[in-house]
């Protein structure tokens, strides 16, 4: 059996971190098993979808590398397909008409919620031999009802919460067709699983409810359902479920953030999911390790200083002259023209920095003016070290542009004012970078332009 697995989101709002590890689990799955990851978008929620949230998606798809193999599909360009199988279900007495009406199930759930009972419909409309229905009233159009079985249990082995088992008698029958012939979420979803040949739902918890309704309907269509995997939510660092309403971001918002795509991979990997003790593995790593025996069982809590980490590692790790293509795509954001320096400049800075924008923010110094930090300036450029700067700035003028050639000019300019490294290295860099902050002296000179550097130590 080849494995296929879907994501299926809805695009009533932003994708944000907690929705997109519902796809990451199941591209990896396939990836991991030679198989096929599906994009189906799940719009019939006519009234909240939007194609901007549709866009979001497949932004952020792309950004991390979860690229389908096939779709994305519309729901809404399936309604043909959904409607056949509605017919067949009617020819097989699989579903009825209800002709209950709104105000009707609203009395019949304040009553049943009045005597202690679980709200739901009552089987009112429900063909059954020797029962009378009531007569059909004027002028209304019925949904449809799916006939959900009386007796017996449903049941499946869940990947990660084990063995459920539901009690069919706690189910009534689900509506599957509005009165305009529209039909419901658990019936397309099914039957878009059934045509797509899924054999692997991996999807987040609060739709446990959903599966037992869905594994009848399958059944009572002749098909098998698939494997289950229902993954526990994601809580934001408060504790609450990440949501937009609760302050979760939009997942361009990392990317336009400076975050890297596989750093990204590697943390949502990690939320929900463990190879033993390793924090950071690359996304090679991931696909060969990936199973869905060691998805976790609690609910994961995001935590955005161990993202910035994570970041940070995979930062460090990245070969240079990649790192400066990130790099030069947020300077010409910032109007700034880098040239072959770059690769350098961005592996000297990769391990101070958690971001390619702190990255790009360092760059951008080698390339325009710099602001000088004035408290760092006061404190620096002194009397005393101005005789010292003026030197270096003069041996600086004819030495040979290298690491190693500056640090010999700088060590002579010590030895000449008799003073230590700090003396001089604090004040150059404020001025050269406009911080005392950075890497060691020799290399930022050297990658810095030497009119640039002369012109900066003048204003000692």
């Amino acid at each position: 059996m080849k494995v296929r697995t879907r994501f299926a989101p809805s695009p009533t709002g932003f994708i944000h971190l907690g929705n997109i590890r519902s796809a990451l689990y199941p591209w990896a799955f396939a990836r991991s098993q030679g198989g096929t990851f599906i994009l189906r978008i799940e719009d019939t929620d006519l009234e909240r979808s939007s194609q901007a949230a549709v866009d979001v998606i497949l932004e952020g798809m792309r950004w991390l590398g979860l690229d389908p193999d096939e779709g994305p599909f519309y729901q809404m360009q399936r309604m043909d397909r959904y409607r056949e199988v509605l017919r067949e279900m009617q020819d097989k007495g699989l579903v009825y008409p209800c002709y209950m009406s709104v105000a009707e199930l609203d009395a019949l759930r304040e009553q049943q919620m009045a005597n202690k009972e679980k709200p739901r419909y009552n089987g009112t409309w429900r063909p059954e031999p020797g029962k009378t229905l009531p007569p059909v009233p004027e002028g209304v159009q019925p949904v449809l009802r799916f006939r959900n079985p009386i007796g017996g249990v449903v049941a499946w082995d869940d990947k990660v919460k084990g063995r459920i088992e539901i009690s069919n008698d706690e189910l009534d029958d689900l509506v599957i067709a509005r009165p305009d012939g529209t039909p419901t979420y658990n019936f397309c979803v099914v039957v878009d699983d059934i045509d797509m040949q899924i054999t692997h739902v991996i999807r987040g918890d609060d739709h446990v409810n959903n599966t037992p309704r869905q594994i009848n309907i399958f059944r009572a269509l002749g098909q098998e359902p698939p494997v289950y995997a229902h993954l526990p939510t994601v809580l934001n660092e408060q504790g609450e479920k990440m949501s937009k309403r609760h302050g979760a971001k939009a997942v361009t918002w990392y990317r336009d953030q400076g975050y890297l795509a596989d750093a990204m991979v590697n943390y949502l990997a990690r939320l929900g999911w463990s190879h033993g003790d390793d924090e950071i593995f690359s996304r090679e790593q991931f696909l060969q390790w990936f199973d869905l025996d060691h998805l976790g069982k609690s609910a994961a809590q995001f935590d955005e200083a161990k993202l910035k980490w994570v970041n940070s590692q995979h930062l460090k790790a990245m070969e240079d002259g990649a790192l400066a293509l990130l790099v030069e795509a947020e300077l010409k954001k910032m109007s700034v023209t880098p040239d072959a320096r770059l690769p350098a400049i961005s592996g000297l800075f990769k391990d101070r920095c958690d971001t390619v924008l702190q990255l790009a923010d360092w760059a951008q110094r080698f390339y325009g003016d710099v602001q000088v930090n004035e408290d760092e300036a006061k404190k620096h450029i002194t009397d005393g070290v101005r005789p010292a700067i003026g030197m270096l700035a003069k041996m600086l003028e004819t030495v040979p542009w290298t690491k190693e050639d500056i640090s010999e000019a700088v060590k002579e300019t010590l030895r000449a004012n008799g003073i230590k490294m700090p003396q001089l290295a604090m004040p150059v860099r404020v001025l050269v970078l406009g911080t005392a902050q950075t890497p060691s002296l020799d290399a930022v000179l050297a990658a810095s332009k030497r009119e640039v550097v002369l012109e900066r130590l003048k204003k000692a």
